[in-house]
């Protein structure tokens, strides 16, 4: 899986967002925290959920399941809207 090329990343300050191109068929702007940063940034290549996965658990220090849980959820937020190709 990796990030579509119809979506931009941006960070502005402690926040990162994600925009959509005119061809995305998204229309809206997706905003989050550090983690959706670090999400985006490892969509950036082609990868498996299981990279990100053990990625974030090497980067935050946070429970297994909560950052599984949140991975989740991101995923199935940024699938919803088109923005990672599988």
């Amino acid at each position: 899986m990796k990030l579509n090329k119809e979506f931009l990343t941006h960070k502005a300050g402690e926040e990162y967002i994600l925009v959509p191109t005119g061809s995305a068929g998204f229309s809206g702007v997706v905003r989050g925290n550090k983690t959706l940063g670090a999400v985006l940034e490892l969509l950036k290549e082609d990868t498996t959920e299981e990279a990100v996965l053990s990625a974030l658990k090497e980067r935050f220090d946070a429970p297994e399941g909560v950052i599984e849980a949140d991975l989740k959820k991101t995923l199935t937020a940024l699938r919803e809207i088109g923005a990672i190709d599988e």
